[in-house]
Parts: structure tokens; sequence; C-alpha cells
């Protein structure tokens, strides 16, 4: 197992996140990788990243190898405020050396220090190993439905 860090991302880390986007977004159906557009998004993530947004990267040997961000929202289900996990993806050289689990668990650490109880994520219901990774993850299944529509 490689040995690797966990620290917040930096705006000049926005080159590295996009190539790991790529991998991420090769197997999801729903995105389409433009590096331009992910840029810009990462761009506004890292610009206000503060109380209500986070972004985490792995690095192993001056390497940026994996990346999770979160973002707070109030849900009036739980009458608090959540959290939703996006964009978990390691460095495909990198996987199953404990380098999501770390991610998670940042990821976990900065809502709790927020007072954030409950975290949510979507996963492309195709891509098995990260849905086995979730559910080893202690991550449950809903009846929930993702709908999106542009405005």
């Amino acid at each position: 197992m490689k040995s690797f860090i966990v620290r917040n991302a930096e705006l000049q880390d926005i080159e590295s996140l996009v190539r790991l986007l790529e991998q991420l977004f090769s197997i999801e159906k729903d995105f389409e990788f433009n590096p331009e557009t992910h840029r810009m998004g990462l761009r506004l993530m890292l610009e206000g990243c503060n109380r209500h947004r986070t972004v985490k990267v792995a690095v192993c040997n001056d390497k940026i190898v994996g990346m999770c961000t979160a973002q707070t929202r109030i849900s009036t289900a739980r009458g608090s405020i959540t959290a939703v996990l996006e964009d978990l993806v390691v460095d495909a050289d990198y996987r199953h050396q404990g380098i999501g689990q770390g991610l998670l668990s940042e990821i976990s650490q900065w809502a709790q220090k927020r007072g954030i109880g409950h975290l949510q994520l979507l996963a492309d219901k195709d891509n098995s190993p990260a849905l086995t990774f979730y559910k080893h993850n202690e991550w449950q299944e809903t009846n929930l439905v993702c709908l999106t529509r542009s405005v």
C-alpha cells in the first residue's frame, strides 16, 4: 500500500483534478468530458471554499491521485444541514490502496466539524465497482431517483 496524504485542493491543482474527472466521466453515461467546463466548475468550487463546500485531494509522492468534493444544503426532510458528496475518483493506477476510504473519511470529518450529520451522493447505476465500494463503506441505497433538467 502506497502512503498518501489528504489535503484541501488549491487553484493550482485544477489541471490534475480535470485529469481525474476525465477518468470519472469516461465511465458515467450522463456526463460528457469537457475540460473547459470542468475547469470552470472547479474554479467556482475552489474560489468559494469555506463553510459550505470543500474539495479534498489525495497526494502520493507529490502527485494528486484522488479527489472528492462536498457541498452543503438544507434538508427539510431531515430538518438540518446535509452535504452532497460528488466527484469521488481515484486514479486507476492507485485504486484498492485505501485512498478512496481516506477521502471519504476526510469529507466525513469536514462535515462533522460543521455539525452536518448526513451525507448523500449519486452514483452511476452501472458502475458496479463504485456501488460495491460505497456499500462496503456503509452507504445505503434509497428509493429516490435522480431527475434533472436545464433551466
